[in-house]
């Protein structure tokens, strides 16, 4: 049986998906199972993840964890799974982590949090798999309401260029990393190509077949706009700063670890736009 956490987010439930395609069973974290809607056969158990006795008791009996946490609790929820773990005889934990978790000159909070979330899964001798992808394209959904209301976007670092991956193939190198005999292994992944902004929304404006504006702003009105998405202000100074090394060398570079894992090359933006066209209206 493989615990998951995060599973009623995007990443996690396909990673439910592809375990049960594999007739594997499942258990699932969640803080209210009566609204986690995961499939038939999937055992949701209720746990938060700072909770050591709930999280004691979730990885009872479980082969392996694929861990997904977030925010500021990163590093305390990494270590408590982690911990517990360690004491249920657990073999395998496949944590999902930050791209810039391994750029040790990274000082931000993101890949700060992450850094010690991996440091706590090495450090509980449970046999692990790091899963570091960069960017997310899911990312491009935070333009969805301007696009449907402006035909524009309003977005910082015109000029940086990230490798942006589909979220779902994130999961299907976690899915295969936690049915794998390797441990200790460091994924780092990305999308087939660097793009910016402006770029994206280039793919976007051909998707939905009509013209989009992409407009640079500064910072500090993209912080404001995070924030008016209902993030807190301190977590959306961290997100500001993981934009901010879009200018960075580091998150242009393309990985074929998608490739290499999991038999089929990686996801483009174009194609994850098709999946997502409703989202733009």
């Amino acid at each position: 049986m493989i615990l998951v956490t995060g599973a009623t987010g995007e990443i996690g439930r396909a990673v439910v998906d592809s375990l049960l395609a594999q007739d594997i069973p499942v258990r699932a974290t969640s803080r209210d199972p009566s609204r986690a809607r995961l499939p038939d056969g999937v055992d949701v158990v209720r746990a938060d993840l700072g909770d050591a006795a709930a999280v004691a008791a979730a990885v009872s009996g479980v082969d392996g964890v694929f861990l997904l946490t977030g925010g500021p609790e990163i590093p305390l929820h990494d270590k408590t799974v982690a911990t517990a773990a360690a004491s249920a005889g657990v073999r395998r934990i496949v944590k999902l982590s930050s791209g810039r978790a391994g750029d040790d000159t990274a000082t931000d909070p993101i890949p700060r949090w992450h850094r010690a979330g991996e440091r706590a899964v090495r450090e509980s001798g449970v046999p692990w798999i790091m899963v570091r992808p960069m960017g997310f394209m899911s990312n491009a959904l935070m333009w969805a309401g301007s696009i449907r209301a402006q035909d524009a976007v309003f977005a910082p670092y015109a000029d940086g260029r990230v490798a942006v991956i589909d979220p779902l193939d994130i999961a299907a190198v976690a899915a295969v990393a936690l049915t794998s005999a390797a441990t200790g292994q460091v994924l780092t992944l990305s999308g087939p190509q660097a793009l910016s902004p402006g770029e994206q929304v280039e793919t976007l404006a051909s998707v939905l077949g009509r013209p989009l504006r992409f407009v640079e702003v500064t910072p500090a009105a993209a912080r404001d706009a995070i924030i008016s998405h209902g993030v807190s202000p301190s977590m959306a100074d961290a997100i500001m700063a993981l934009r901010a090394t879009a200018l960075e060398e580091f998150t242009s570079v393309v990985h074929p670890t998608v490739g290499r894992v999991t038999g089929r090359p990686a996801g483009t933006f174009h194609a994850w736009a098709i999946r997502n066209l409703a989202a733009f209206g």
